[in-house]
């Protein structure tokens, strides 16, 4: 067989609307036959810089398009309405520019392809790093990224680096860039399946999909833009291409393979794998039929002995904006400027939410919250505490060391969540809910102890959450992942910090709430919203 080099993927055209930055810090010079783009670093701190302030308050047309569509489906649920509606009213506020749309501002992710014939004359990387900690320092972001000291001592960076920064090279003299933001939340819900040749058939396919499909769970903010990646050279390479089709980056690949063995899009089977998802119920967070707004499947070559499958998503934060700098000027992707016009005139009818009062005694609340089945809506008014990974895990240790469970987390209902900054002139930075799954490990021996009693956050929960429940008369209530700009501006009036001010957002707070929506997924019976909608 003779020698043939086959671009692995090759994506087939670019139909990004873009707008122009800046016609500085480039210019053209000739080198014998070569036209060198020389690019002034300065010109990657400022692309760097915009990308990561555009994709922290502002979403693509068309994710804000499928948004919409949710609300004029008659076949979506309520609760699908409920929470695309909530989410276009949040990026409607996020545009403004004080309040992100996700309060997890997520890991600063970089993606560069340089031209052979670029020069920047310095490690691309710190000026790239230096454009983001520009961002992360101005707006009112939050520093989520944690740095070991040793193997288990760590501190918050204060200020959201390191980044990650990965770039390769191309041909030509162009710089290609893709930008991310990527949420705790939904990188978790990435996932790696080494699996062999037996699962390239039609049926072992469809089942091992719709088992896995049952990973995903609500806890990463859907709607999703699911990515299901089959094959790879590596396990590295599957989840990098995961991570790329569900920014939307592989979106014209071919679709069709090659003797190459060129990466392909396969639309047959992304239908396929979107009617599963819509086909599980489990919907856009509270049972429907969105628990995805789309799905790209993407087929790759494979070592003989090996099979990877990779599956994530970008969730209801879709940040992702591409950027590049040519001869022209440098340029940032267009994202919506007026996410109001996808507003319905009028909100989807609901049916009335019950009040519950979080001021009253505890046993009280719980004797309210009893009176109620399982998915009922909520408007929570009152006190919560918030509390999250740290704070459970020092307030574990005074239970360990004799001491007693702080009073604060017996006679208020726990919120797990950690805000962005907060702006000037108001009482909250974006405020959205954290993943409860991570505090599961807790809540039995807190709620043993007579605190936790009532559990506010977003997703899913395991078996064991629902035990003690049963257990100690609990209740666990699911928050709407997603919408933290429109949270902090309308229904949280106050915060302030009770406990651990050292540990920064995971601090311990109070917060006073009015109207706070939630629903009553794990109640004092045994009862399990996700558990029952999985039979």
């Amino acid at each position: 067989m003779e020698f043939r080099y086959q671009d692995p993927y090759p994506i087939q055209k670019d139909d990004t609307v873009y707008k122009k930055l800046t016609s500085d810090y480039v210019k053209v010079e000739q080198l014998g036959e070569r036209e060198i783009l020389t690019v002034d670093p300065k010109g990657l701190e400022l692309l760097a810089e915009e990308a990561m302030a555009d994709v922290s308050f502002m979403l693509r047309s068309s994710h804000l398009e499928s948004l919409r569509r949710i609300i004029d489906d008659p076949e979506a649920t309520d609760n699908d309405r409920f929470v695309a509606y909530n989410l276009l009213q949040n990026a409607a506020v996020a545009v403004e520019g004080a309040l992100p749309s996700c309060q997890d501002t997520g890991t600063a992710i970089v993606m560069g392809k340089k031209g052979e014939n670029v020069y920047t004359g310095v490690d691309d990387g710190e000026y790239l790093s230096k454009g983001i900690y520009n961002t992360y320092q101005k707006r009112n972001l939050r520093y989520s990224q944690i740095i070991p000291l040793n193997m288990f001592d760590e501190k918050n960076s204060g200020s959201n680096l390191p980044a990650q920064i990965d770039l390769y090279t191309k041909k030509g003299n162009s710089y290609e860039f893709l930008f991310l933001t990527k949420g705790g939340g939904s990188a978790n819900k990435t996932f790696l399946y080494q699996k062999t040749k037996s699962l390239l058939n039609e049926k072992s396919l469809e089942e091992f999909i719709k088992e896995r499909i049952s990973d995903l769970g609500t806890a990463a903010c859907p709607p999703y833009h699911l990515a299901l990646v089959i094959g790879g050279t590596s396990a590295e390479a599957n989840l990098a291409a995961v991570k790329k089709a569900s920014a939307k980056y592989y979106d014209n690949l071919p679709t069709s393979g090659n003797e190459g063995g060129q990466a392909f899009r396969d639309l047959e089977w992304e239908a396929k794998v979107q009617k599963i998802c819509q086909e599980s119920a489990i919907g856009a967070q509270f049972g429907g039929k969105y628990l995805t707004h789309d799905v790209r499947v993407i087929r790759l070559p494979r070592h003989a002995a090996s099979c990877p499958v990779g599956m994530g998503v970008s969730c209801s934060a879709d940040r992702n904006i591409k950027g590049k700098i040519t001869k022209e000027g440098i340029f940032l992707e267009q994202l919506e400027e007026n996410p109001k016009r996808f507003l319905p005139e009028t909100a989807p009818h609901l049916e009335e939410a019950v009040e519950i009062d979080l001021n009253k005694p505890m046993p009280e609340i719980l004797a309210e919250l009893s009176k109620y089945p399982i998915k009922t809506r909520l408007k929570l008014n009152g006190t919560l505490i918030v509390a999250r990974d740290i704070a459970h895990a020092k307030i574990k240790e005074l239970i360990d060391s004799g001491k007693p469970m702080p009073e604060y987390f017996k006679n208020h209902p726990i919120y797990y969540a950690g805000p962005a900054k907060t702006p000037e002139g108001m009482p909250s930075g974006s405020f959205g809910p954290t993943t409860a799954g991570r505090m599961d490990v807790y809540v039995d021996e807190f709620q043993k102890n007579g605190g936790s009693m009532i559990m506010l956050a977003k997703g899913n929960r395991s078996k064991d959450v629902t035990d003690a429940c049963k257990k100690y008369g609990g209740f666990y209530l699911g928050s709407i992942g997603g919408p933290a700009a429109i949270l902090a501006k309308d229904n949280i009036l106050s915060v302030d910090v009770v406990d651990f001010p050292e540990l920064g957002m995971e601090a311990v707070r109070k917060i006073e709430i009015k109207d706070f929506p939630a629903f009553i997924i794990t109640d004092d019976k045994g009862n399990d919203f996700f558990a029952d909608l999985a039979h």
